[in-house]
């Protein structure tokens, strides 16, 4: 695929010719400060590479700022709307928990940003991580598998960039609309019963349980599927590598069991490396499909 990133506007998307994508993704990608300087990081920047390591020509819609560490996306086609700043996030470690401040915030994103080519794409994955999706875009993309991972439209954020959770303000259409929904228990503060109330809402909800695994619910039924046992290095992005994995393996499958299974085999693989090289290689992919066939 040709390597390149626009910078957004109507008349250079009409001049352009983007091909179609399999995979989807809109959503910032953030900038994380650690305390090894500058990183990529977001859910666009985890599921869309591991929807490519899966086999998926992807696409990403974004928008960041200038000199965003944008490297590891190389490959990958990206609209960019132009942004003063980068969505960037400090996790910060405390006695009481993760503490975590959002230092900046990128431009929204709205369907008109959207390339229309792509706006039939096989899978769609809605990929909030600091409330810049519209809350239409869910009724207006639902033709294709419609996958949301809606982190972040379950945070909200005081003068000082102090996040703390909220509730999820568009819940009830974007649930009717999603193709799956991936969650982890820890974006509803494990409130169990509103994952099943949510459950059933929409066709597929799955939650994340971090190295327990995870719980699907789906046609009124709910399994478990536990996540092997792995040498945690550094969990950050296991959440979206699950649901990169999870929607496209039911999209190539039909079957919520099988996908589920398989992303969490794939997303426990990934916490024993750091960052974005966690993404999965082709022998652990290749591992994880196995199984199915024994």
């Amino acid at each position: 695929m040709k390597e390149f990133t626009l910078r957004y506007n109507s008349s250079m998307l009409e001049l352009v010719s983007l091909q179609p994508v399999d995979y989807l993704v809109v959503g910032h990608a953030a900038v994380d400060i650690t305390p090894a300087g500058m990183q990529l990081g977001g859910t666009v920047s985890y599921s869309s590479l591991t929807a490519r390591a899966l086999g998926m020509r992807v696409g990403i819609v974004t928008a960041v700022g200038e000199g965003a560490p944008l490297q590891a996306l190389d490959g990958i086609t990206i609209v960019n709307i132009p942004s003063e700043h980068s969505t960037t996030f400090e996790n910060i470690k405390t006695e009481n928990g993760r503490r975590q401040v959002l230092h900046h915030q990128a431009a929204p994103i709205t369907l008109e940003h959207i390339p229309q080519v792509w706006r039939s794409a096989p899978i769609i994955h809605l990929a909030p991580i600091a409330r810049e999706l519209d809350l239409s875009l869910p009724e207006k993309l639902a033709g294709s598998l419609l996958g949301i991972t809606p982190q972040g439209w379950m945070r909200t954020w005081d003068e000082n960039g102090q996040v703390a959770a909220t509730a999820w303000e568009n819940k009830d259409q974007a649930l009717r609309y999603a193709g799956a929904v991936v969650m982890s228990v820890e974006d509803i503060n494990r409130d169990l019963e509103l994952a099943e109330e949510m459950a059933h809402h929409t066709r597929i909800l799955c939650m994340t349980e971090g190295e327990l695994g995870s719980v699907l619910h789906w046609n009124g039924d709910r399994r478990r599927f536990r996540a092997p046992v792995m040498h945690e290095v550094d969990a950050t992005g296991a959440g979206d590598i699950f649901a990169a994995a999870f929607f496209v393996r039911l999209y190539s499958t039909r079957d919520p069991w099988e996908a589920a299974r398989f992303a969490t085999q794939l997303a426990a693989r990934s916490v024993a490396r750091i960052g974005l090289n966690g993404i999965p290689t082709s022998a652990e992919i290749e591992e994880c499909l196995m199984e199915v066939l024994q």
